[in-house]
């Protein structure tokens, strides 16, 4: 009985007021349209705030990646695999990570400080990838620094890493310049030739075209 009220009820609205029920039906629809979109817009304001953070982290570091590879190399010897411009663990201070392979297999995250190159620390890290880096290494004439030395001239480079997978292996770089957004590079493991890694290029496009489908 209360049903049939309420359908009553609707009906008469919907007959005295006009195209009142399909206006708020389509108000509806709207809002939903309204809601994606500022989530949309919140996510794509959440990554421009990453990037500029990460852009002033890279401006404002003195000691460039090189450096911070060259003084972790000082501290544990062995051969440098990868350089990261980030967070300390548990804090906001920013450091220079660099990961180093040890003669002995052992794997030893090293610690740098952005503004004077002095270590502050070093652990020792389990890894399982061993062999398949001294493979993407061996036959190699370009050392992890001497690859953000030569990725430095597109921009301050906040990262490098070695690329192990794949038949064409190189070491990865990440550059950034005041005002851009990130540029990923690819540093060739024996000529040490620098080239434009557009495969993030496409991966970023094809998020964009997931986000269009979901608006549709």
């Amino acid at each position: 009985m209360k049903r049939n009220i309420v359908i009553a009820a609707v009906t008469a609205a919907a007959l005295i007021g006009g195209g009142t029920a399909t206006a708020l039906a389509t108000t509806g629809d709207d809002e939903g349209s309204a809601r994606q979109a500022a989530t949309t817009q919140m996510s794509d304001d959440d990554a421009r705030d990453d990037r500029d953070d990460d852009t002033a982290r890279g401006a404002s570091a003195d000691v460039t990646a090189s450096e911070a590879i060259a003084s972790a190399l000082r501290h544990t010897s062995g051969t440098a695999v990868s350089a990261e411009l980030d967070d300390e663990d548990d804090s906001d201070k920013v450091v220079w990570k660099v990961d180093v392979l040890a003669g002995d297999n052992t794997w030893h995250s090293v610690s740098v400080d952005p503004s004077n190159g002095k270590v502050l620390g070093a652990q020792t890290d389990d890894e399982d990838d061993t062999a398949q880096v001294r493979a993407a290494l061996k036959g190699s004439s370009v050392t992890a620094g001497e690859a953000a030395k030569a990725a430095a001239g597109k921009g301050v480079v906040t990262s490098v890493d070695l690329d192990e997978d794949g038949k064409a292996k190189s070491w990865e770089a990440e550059t950034r310049t005041s005002g851009s957004a990130e540029q990923d590079w690819k540093v060739d493991l024996e000529s040490g030739k620098v080239t434009a890694d557009h495969s993030d290029d496409r991966d970023d496009r094809d998020d964009r075209d997931d986000r269009d489908d979901d608006q549709d």
